[in-house]
């Protein structure tokens, strides 16, 4: 058995399939997904329909596009001019593949790892914010879920602090988990810059935090591109810009890739 940790699909599902032959992926493997699922790309329907069908052999985290997805969906965002998931939007299934999504964890961690979308705060050792993933997965799968959706967008607060509460509390946790990629040592955050430059008197987020924490696996950054480390295995090679699509394989960190089959523009995601 193997386990492959891959980055940011978007939609990107013969990238995926040509992936999956590349490892030769068993019955018995299984697959970590950093989250972006869908949009951007030109099937996004695909991914989620077969990601879905793995059942326990897929691991996914949620990224801040499928929860673009999630929100839309239930119509509390409106559409983008780059948004590219309106096929799932039309599917006759798509009320079981966005309830299927919308319960993804927030945070995974398991053999040795830690995997979440975008970044964590200084403040929070892998303990700390598995806890508080939870405590966003319990809102997002909760009855009123939906009055959670209708409070969950915004860049404020903009410094995590252990008081916050309410939906202050869980936007600023989304946000970290899903947008990060700058912060300060104290926990401010940064969500307008998405290039490799950080804005004054900020620092990319994991390079805060402390050198004997479980490493982290993460995407959304595609402009940072793949990149490894004792800690961390960033590995949103931007595919759905023209890039690859990469993944890692735990055991032994070996990384495999696939180029993107379309021509697609050079960009940087948001």
């Amino acid at each position: 058995m193997a386990t492959y940790a891959i980055g940011d699909v978007q939609g990107c599902f013969a990238e995926l399939h040509a992936l999956l032959a590349k490892l030769g992926f068993r019955e018995q493997d299984e697959l970590w997904f950093v989250g972006d699922l869908v949009n951007r790309g030109p099937q996004s329907l695909e991914v989620l329909r077969f990601v879905r069908s793995l059942g326990a052999r897929a691991v996914v985290v949620l990224g801040n596009h499928d929860l673009h997805l999630v929100t839309q969906h239930e119509g509390f965002e409106h559409p983008r001019k780059d948004d590219s998931f309106h096929d799932v939007l039309a599917a006759p299934d798509r009320r079981e593949l966005v309830d299927w999504l919308r319960t993804r964890p927030m945070m995974h961690a398991q053999h040795g790892y830690a995997m979440i979308h975008a970044g964590l705060v200084p403040q929070w050792s892998v303990a700390k914010a598995l806890d508080l993933a939870r405590e966003v997965e319990r809102a997002l799968a909760a009855p009123g879920y939906r009055e959670f959706l209708a409070n969950m967008y915004g860049s404020r607060p903009e410094q995590w602090n252990d008081a916050l509460a309410g939906w202050d509390r869980l936007r600023a946790i989304v946000n970290a988990m899903t947008r990060l990629r700058f912060c300060t040592r104290e926990g401010r955050m940064d969500f307008r810059a998405k290039g490799n430059e950080a804005p004054p008197g900020y620092r990319p987020w994991f390079e805060l935090r402390a050198p004997d924490e479980v490493p982290i696996i993460c995407g959304h950054w595609s402009a940072l591109g793949r990149k490894l480390t004792p800690q961390l295995a960033a590995l949103d090679s931007g595919c759905v810009w023209g890039g690859e699509l990469t993944a890692m394989r735990l055991e032994d960190r070996s990384l495999y890739s696939v180029a993107c089959r379309a021509g697609r523009s050079s960009g940087e995601d948001s």
